[in-house]
């Protein structure tokens, strides 16, 4: 067997047992292993050491890259006011090593004082997963995704490799989910943000939206 099949039949046996996550389900505990700028080390975590907080994984298709980089010093600019949020944490992810991460981080000017850690998926166990690894390159398609306090999975976001993500929206989608969360039966309409009216569904409404929404 070569290797390019060795490796192929290792993955399958290893993502097997771990159906593709769906949305409002909750996530498995993985163990992740990650390169963290702020320390320059490596350090693991399990997904259940951030319950109790909202978490952000941020996929990315690889390290030494054109686009990422620019997405990857966008979300560092938002980090602060993300983390102001409360009970918030950030992690970016792609099939790179950490060696592979750390050597990224030193080399490219972008990615200067980045302040948060990197998964390394090097098996794309956690990519296939969340159903965003890219059988060809072996690398993650560009995807966010963020799981509620309980573990639960409110928000899938993949757009096509060469188009860049906006950190602006996923502050406007962690404050809505946010206050959904904190506000049961209330919801937030299009291009919601916290300083705008909510709707609170009922039957009553119903196809009266627009007598009772002043957005």
């Amino acid at each position: 067997m070569d290797k390019e099949m060795m490796k192929e039949e290792l993955l399958s046996e290893a993502t097997s047992n771990y159906p593709m996550v769906k949305i409002e389900h909750e996530i498995l505990d993985f163990d992740l292993e990650m390169y963290d700028p702020t320390s320059d080390d490596v350090i693991n975590k399990k997904i259940s050491d951030y319950k109790g907080k909202w978490l952000v994984i941020m996929f990315y298709p690889a390290d030494f890259t054109f686009v990422c980089p620019t997405e990857l010093k966008d979300l560092n600019k938002s980090i602060e006011e993300i983390y102001k949020l409360g009970d918030v944490e950030v992690l970016a992810a792609s099939t790179d090593t950490v060696f592979s991460h750390k050597g990224w981080v030193e080399n490219e000017k972008l990615l200067n004082d980045l302040k948060y850690p990197m998964i390394s998926d090097r098996r794309g166990i956690l990519s296939r997963y969340f159903g965003i690894l890219n059988e060809e390159t072996g690398n993650s398609e560009r995807g966010t995704f963020i799981i509620d306090p309980n573990g639960v999975l409110k928000s899938i976001e993949i757009v096509t490799e060469p188009i860049g993500r906006s950190s602006k929206d996923l502050i406007r989608k962690l404050k809505a989910l946010k206050f959904v969360n904190e506000n049961p039966g209330s919801a937030c309409p299009a291009n919601w943000n916290d300083d705008m009216p909510v709707l609170n569904p009922s039957v009553k409404i119903a196809g009266h939206i627009g007598e009772n929404y002043s957005g």
